[in-house]
């Protein structure tokens, strides 16, 4: 049997029981057969395959279509200009975050799936960007504007798309539904049949589709087959964990949610098994890890707990809940791994820490960014109290100082926070405004009234150029070592995605690991100093005593590490090697 074949028939054995699960035995078996023949017409296209999921090369840069501008280009044409010119060497994925039709909630309130925004180009800036760079796209699976075709069908009545939405007596109990925001969860729409209140998680231009009827999963699915035809190598499922929705639950992490992943992750197994399928889950670390299910879920996850433990490690001069973290909670299935990121379009979660950080020392760190010029946005809970939900500030002014306040260290403590980040096991991320060390951005703020804005500055191309021509400006320090520390990394097979990871503990001032090779030829000791001080790190470890010469990766140096110390400076990194 053909791999092809075989791949089809695999996928039909492990779909009919979900589908069964999710719809009944009926409705799963004309759902099959209509899945069946989108996913033929598909691979009767042609798909690449690549021998390898992931490697140590894989670097994504997270960005809007517009996050860089040139007069006289279209935005997605000038970004590709500005990747292929800096980062050809740098990053291997570039994550365009939804550069369809919207109607706010820069982009995530989409309004046709199948369109590129005319305001940021077409489909062939879109794959012209992906004939130099693996492409990452949004499914923007949970909701859709309300000036989609969609839900103007359901104002008006007309089938199919009118049964599509959620309608749900505004006297219902729904105080258990677990709340991102402070927002209710149903908003009125008159329509053609009166007055209807329809579930809306987000927002009330963000309106929840009802993936209990089986013909939205077919909708879905045709859009998910339409981007990996136009080149998507990884699909991020956004808001994927409030997907399936029934009353008298918290409607959030639904076994039912997660049939629906694993049966996507089924699909992408049938026609594209080079695809990654990453779920983001803004949620407590357990519950976020859920969505590996069993090695056969999601390929990859979001490193959601990262981003806030790094900023309170490099805030309080302290490790300790970091190494903890990452020594007990870290692990992922066989067959899978973790992007890992320090900022990204959205603020820097704080559910992610529930049970990790203590809530004085989030409390404070929350008040820390505050004094730097953040906001922190907030959630509802179900007993009508408000919490936390995320901090909204450019990574740059995070790192203003410490819980003493500001200091000279801003440019040392961004790049220990990537350093970091890129010797973790997994894919690491990074954001163009951190690349770029762009600054809170208030007047985007006030213009917008969104706290998010802060973070989703809008870089004009002849700016930036003249910013990272300038070596006196902090642009052209964190841009140029950023680069160059990604160089590095993509070419040691010991940060290889899923390549051995043992975490240290080498007291509060550091934060230390191993990384081995898959194949055992390369061991790389990944060690940062993340306080404000020099420190001295004792190199009694039987390891570091099995070569007599290292060499750090970072500096290039050669280093005769016996049983002497190690001393660092402020917030110094290094990547040790064997020579």
């Amino acid at each position: 049997m053909a791999a092809d074949q075989l791949r089809m028939q695999t996928f039909i054995e492990r779909a009919r029981p979900r589908l069964k699960q999710l719809y009944g035995k009926s409705q799963a078996a004309i759902l099959l057969n209509e899945i069946v023949s989108l996913l033929e017409d598909h691979s009767a296209q042609g798909s690449r395959v690549s021998t390898e999921r992931w490697s140590e090369q894989d670097v994504i840069l997270i960005c809007y279509g517009d996050s860089v501008q040139q007069q006289g280009s279209s935005p997605l044409r000038a970004l590709g200009d500005f990747a292929r010119k800096y980062l050809a060497q740098a990053v291997s994925a570039v994550h365009v975050l939804p550069f369809f039709p919207y109607s706010s909630d820069d982009g995530f309130s989409v309004i046709d799936y199948r369109m590129v925004n005319p305001e940021l180009g077409d489909w062939d800036d879109i794959q012209r960007l992906g004939q130099d760079f693996d492409l990452m796209m949004d499914l923007v699976i949970n909701h859709v504007s309300r000036e989609s075709l969609w839900f103007i069908d359901f104002i008006n009545n007309r089938p199919p798309a009118c049964y599509y939405f959620i309608e749900m007596d505004p006297e219902v109990d729904l105080s258990e539904v677990v709340r991102p925001r402070k927002s209710a969860v149903l908003t009125p729409v008159h329509t053609h049949r009166g007055l209807k209140h329809v579930w809306s998680t987000f927002s009330e231009d963000q309106i929840d589709v009802n993936f209990a009827n089986p013909a939205v999963l077919l909708e879905y699915v045709k859009v998910l087959l339409l981007y990996l035809g136009m080149g998507a190598r990884l699909v991020r499922l956004d808001a994927v964990a409030f997907l399936w929705k029934k009353l008298g639950t918290s409607c959030i992490n639904l076994p039912q949610t997660h049939q629906v992943v694993k049966l996507l992750r089924d699909l992408f197994d049938a026609v594209a098994p080079e695809a990654i399928l990453l779920t983001e889950t803004n949620l407590p670390h357990n519950e976020n890890l859920s969505y590996f299910g069993n090695s056969d879920e999601a390929h990859m996850v979001y490193q959601f707990s990262l981003a806030p433990l790094l900023l309170h490690a490099l805030h309080k001069g302290t490790g300790v809940h970091l190494t903890e973290w990452a020594s007990s909670r870290c692990e992922a299935p066989k067959g899978c791994t973790y992007l890992n990121f320090t900022a990204s379009h959205d603020g820097i979660g704080l559910r992610p820490v529930e049970g990790i950080l203590p809530e004085a020392e989030i409390a404070e760190l929350v008040e820390s960014m505050h004094s730097f010029g953040g906001f922190v946005s907030m959630r509802s809970r179900p007993d009508g109290s408000e919490s936390p939900y995320e901090i909204n500030i450019a990574l740059f002014d995070a790192f203003k100082g410490t819980d003493r306040g500001p200091d000279r260290w801003q440019v040392a403590r961004l790049m220990c926070s990537q350093t970091v980040m890129m010797a973790l096991k997994g894919i690491p991320a990074v954001y163009i405004h951190s690349l770029t060390a762009t600054a809170n951005d208030l007047a985007g703020v006030e213009r917008s009234g969104r706290l998010r804005s802060i973070n989703r500055r809008k870089w004009d191309r002849d700016e930036l150029d003249g910013l990272l021509a300038d070596p006196e400006t902090a642009q052209k320090r964190v841009f140029d070592e950023l680069r160059r520390l990604l160089v590095i990394r993509r070419g040691q097979s010991a940060f290889h995605p899923v390549a051995e990871q043992q975490v240290l503990s080498l007291g509060d001032a550091f934060f230390g690991l191993w990384r081995r090779s898959l194949d055992g030829r390369q061991q790389i000791l990944a060690v940062s100093n993340l306080t404000d001080n020099p420190q001295s790190l004792p190199l009694a470890l039987s390891e570091l005593q099995k070569a007599s010469k290292w060499v750090d990766l970072i500096s290039g140096e050669e280093l005769a590490l016996g049983t002497g110390e190690l001393t660092l400076a402020p917030y110094q990194s290094v990547w040790l090697t064997p020579r």
